[in-house]
Formats: structure tokens, C-alpha cells, sequence
């Protein structure tokens, strides 16, 4: 549905939170639309910011475990958030899922899919 790239090398693993801001801008959503969130911990410190800043219900955020339960495969990192997304908007009926991961060097992405519902 959506997704967006931001480099932000004060923000370090931070900038997730504009890519969040900025994929939810483009897709006209908002927090509150989004059934499930997929936040890659490459380090808990990351999704901890990300949830200060943006405030989502806690409940619809790695309902699965995140990286750090999950695993952090090098390479693969984007694919198992993918995966896990798909699957848990499938198990709950949801229609829209947000995935964003700190990529390196300041740098993150963020998308936005949409389950067909019905």
C-alpha cells in the first residue's frame, strides 16, 4: 500500500519514527488505523522510542515477540517481519499492517500492507 526510506544519522536506530510518520502520511492513515506492528529490536531501546514518540496501543505491537525473541537474521530481517505481519493479520482478520526497521548508519524503512478483507 505504502512505504517509505529516511536517513536520519543523528537518530542513529531512530529513525523509525519518521519513516513511521511519513508512510502513514502517504498511505493517509493514521496509528490508529493499523490492526498490527511489526518493529524489528535490533536493540529494545529501538522500539521503546519508537513507542514514546508515537503512543500505539501496545497490544497490536510485536504481538508474536519481536527480534529479540524471533531472531535477527542478517539479510533476512525485513522477510521474517514481512512473513510475521502477513500471518498475523491473516490469524486476526486485520486489514492494515505497518513493518519499519532501522537499517544502519541513521537509515530506516517503513510499509504499510493492506490484507484484502472479505
Amino acid at each position: 500500500m505504502s512505504f517509505s526510506l529516511e536517513g536520519k544519522v543523528a537518530l542513529v536506530t531512530g529513525a523509525i519514527i519518521p519513516a513511521t510518520q511519513k508512510v502513514l502520511d502517504k498511505a493517509g492513515l493514521s496509528m490508529d488505523d493499523i490492526d498490527i506492528f511489526e518493529v524489528n529490536e535490533a536493540f529494545a531501546s529501538v522500539v521503546l522510542a519508537w513507542a514514546k514518540e508515537l503512543k500505539p496501543d501496545m497490544d497490536k505491537v510485536n504481538p508474536n515477540g519481536g527480534a529479540i525473541a524471533l531472531g535477527h537474521p542478517l539479510g533476512a530481517s525485513g522477510a521474517r517481519l514481512i512473513a510475521t505481519l502477513l500471518n498475523e493479520l491473516e490469524r486476526t482478520n486485520g486489514r492494515f499492517g505497518l513493518a519499519t526497521m532501522c537499517i544502519g548508519f541513521g537509515q530506516a524503512i517503513a510499509v504499510i500492507l493492506e490484507r484484502e478483507v472479505g
